[in-house]
């Protein structure tokens, strides 16, 4: 096993970052990269049927193949086969108090170097697998690691850090059968009196910087400071019309034209204080994640500007899908259309984030997968609600949120709010 990586350098760090810990990490970094692949440890537990089983039922994958054991030894593979996208939980090591002993790998120390000097976020940027072939029940798989680059630093819509880039091969008995490309912005929390970084130096394979998609940081990065909290104005006359309020660019983009301003400002959606005249408004912070749009979610985006939630549809065999594709699951058609939907469902699953901390959003907040009385789920905040409060089942509606002066995004609150 071995791995091979190129170096180049535009010179030590500037910009009132300290070039000792610049200089230290990469040489500690070019020290990991020469190490080149480091063999790890098998879990446990074998590839097994009762964690397939779990999770295609999380994920909804309903090919029999994975478990259905009359059905998987009929087919090519004579067996239970595990689906691929599985590879990492084979060698997941569990929550603390229930790890066994683990081997070391070439990034751990790269990371450790980054934590104690206050790149403490870290988000996630690319993950890209590649499967040589199934796993089996009963097989071990082994991850080896190699560190492949790193990159910084770079000022992001996050703060200021590195791109650390690494690959995960997988073997079972002596035989690849998966690869994994991981890449993570490793970032110290965005500072208002920091400026824009001058000189960056890249080590190893992140010379290709990664491609953006969407709300991930990109290692180009962005100089724009996070949008501050946008107050609720109490002071909007009572005699001004929706109509008029919307213009104005008072309220928000969710109230429904019929509202009266008496039930707006009741219902707390104004979003700024009202100006005395149209020259008064200031433009807001571009709020700093975006999402990806493209030929496929066109048309949601589009519905959310017009206050509807749409959903696709395949004009051929007509099933409901989401998040959007070019081409249906069932059917492979690529002819579509879109229904839209009530704006009603409950939450299926949610996740309470505090750390890190995200720019543009003040944590704790709640992120839910939503199911929709037509039958698909989508994901988005449940909002004007305490995170303590949101439980599995909870019946939700759909609201609008204007993020900055071009971005509007669907959130949900519950029902009875």
């Amino acid at each position: 096993m071995s791995a091979t990586s190129s170096v180049s350098a535009t010179g030590p760090e500037t910009g009132g970052e300290s070039a000792t810990l610049h200089e230290r990490l990469i040489a500690l970094a070019e020290r990991q990269i020469a190490e080149g692949e480091v063999l790890g440890v098998a879990e446990a537990d074998p590839v097994n049927l009762p964690m397939i089983r779990h999770w295609t039922d999380a994920i909804g994958d309903t090919n029999p193949l994975y478990t259905d054991p009359e059905v998987a030894a009929a087919g090519v593979h004579g067996g239970i086969v595990a689906p691929p996208a599985m590879i990492q939980v084979w060698t997941m090591p569990g929550v603390a108090g229930n790890r066994r002993k683990r081997a070391g790998t070439p990034i751990d120390a790269v990371l450790a170097m980054l934590d104690e000097n206050g790149y403490t976020g870290v988000v996630a940027t690319n993950c890209e697998q590649t499967y040589h072939r199934y796993v089996r029940l009963g097989e071990f798989p082994v991850p080896a690691t190699r560190l492949t680059g790193i990159t910084g630093p770079k000022r992001t819509a996050l703060g200021k850090g590195y791109f650390v880039t690494w690959n995960i091969t997988w073997y079972a008995d002596g035989e690849a059968v998966a690869d994994m490309l991981f890449r993570v912005l490793k970032f110290r929390p965005w500072q208002r009196a920091e400026g824009p970084d001058e000189n960056t130096h890249t080590t190893g394979e992140n010379e290709a910087a990664p491609s953006g998609n969407g709300s991930a940081p990109t290692e180009n990065g962005t100089s724009e400071a996070p949008p501050a909290r946008i107050r609720p104005a109490k002071d909007m006359p009572a005699n001004m019309s929706a109509e008029e309020a919307l213009a104005r660019d008072v309220l928000t983009k969710d109230m429904p034209a019929n509202m009266s301003a008496e039930e707006a400002l009741a219902r707390d959606v104004l979003t700024k204080d009202m100006p005395e005249t149209r020259e008064d408004v200031s433009p807001r912070p571009p709020y700093p994640l975006r999402p990806a749009v493209n030929a496929d979610t066109a048309f949601f985006w589009e519905g959310v500007a017009a206050g509807e939630l749409r959903i696709q549809k395949c004009a051929d065999c007509g099933e409901l899908r989401h998040p959007p594709g070019p081409v249906c699951p069932s059917c492979r058609s690529t002819t579509r259309t879109f229904v839209t939907a009530s704006g009603e469902g409950e939450v299926y699953s949610y996740v309470v984030h505090h750390n890190p901390q995200v720019p543009g959003l003040r944590t704790p907040f709640v992120v839910a997968v939503v199911e929709l009385p037509e039958g698909v789920r989508i994901v988005g905040n449940v909002v004007d609600c305490a995170a303590s409060r949101v439980g599995i089942g909870m019946p939700v509606r759909l609201t609008y949120r204007r993020m900055d002066d071009e971005l509007i995004l669907p959130m949900w609150v519950p029902q009875e709010a």
